[in-house]
């Protein structure tokens, strides 16, 4: 299966279309299906271990309504206190009782509304802990995610991304979902993330080719795709 990156439907909608508050919904439930939070802890968990880190500032690009970061805080708030998290996303659609649960945990947070490009060209000196992508880097062709994956680089000590696995398990599993109630967008799109989702070692590749980097890119789970890179070299 070739990948092939088509538009989505949520992100043609406007933030209070009514499809688009449920397709939101419907994300939580197709999350939990595919049991996302349990392989972004494992996966973070990891990457952070290999050079002893404890995040004192996680971004999450593509953050979408924040929910799952509020989940995995929730899980590891006794580990990392006082995180300061960014969120960042083209649409503002990060809950009031978001960043109220994370304001219980002793946890800060802000919300960028901004491209994410246009995001990482900000403040370049300043760096993050961690930064977090869930179903976000298939959105891009290889030439703006090879970009996109550079600036990653350059503001991270840390990077954890889920992504859907392109293979035929996965394109059956997203036909499914009307099964558990997912709306015609959530439906059209599950389809399309598949076929821009990555396998083998597809986003090692478009990593930039510096050196210092722990690269790990293989499946987790039933459909998910994970990507961890760690910096070696020593925080700077």
């Amino acid at each position: 299966m070739m990948r092939t990156v088509e538009p989505e439907t949520l992100d043609q909608l406007a933030e209070t279309d009514p499809r688009a508050i449920r397709s939101r919904l419907d994300l939580r439930r197709v999350n939990r299906v595919m049991g996302t939070l349990s392989i972004l802890l494992r996966a973070v968990d990891g990457v952070l271990a290999g050079n002893g880190t404890v995040p004192r500032r996680v971004a999450e690009i593509g953050a979408g309504d924040g929910s799952l970061l509020l989940r995995l805080a929730r899980q590891r708030t006794r580990r990392w206190p006082r995180v300061t998290v960014t969120f960042v996303d083209r649409q503002a659609v990060v809950a009031p009782q978001t960043q109220e649960g994370l304001a219980s945990l002793g946890w800060q947070s802000e919300v960028v509304t901004a491209d994410v490009f246009a995001w990482l060209c900000r403040s370049p000196e300043s760096r993050y802990d961690l930064i977090v992508a869930n179903l976000f880097l298939h959105h891009f062709e290889d030439a703006a995610l090879s970009h996109l994956l550079a600036g990653i680089a350059a503001r991270t000590h840390a990077f954890v991304a889920c992504e859907p696995r392109r293979a035929w398990l996965s394109l059956a599993g997203s036909h499914l979902l009307g099964l558990l109630g997912c709306n015609d967008v959530t439906r059209r799109d599950a389809v399309l993330s598949v076929r821009a989702g990555f396998n083998g070692t597809e986003l090692t590749s478009l990593w930039p080719p510096a050196t210092g980097w722990r690269i790990e890119d293989g499946p987790a789970g039933m459909f998910t795709q994970v990507f961890t890179a760690r910096n070696e070299t020593g925080r700077q």
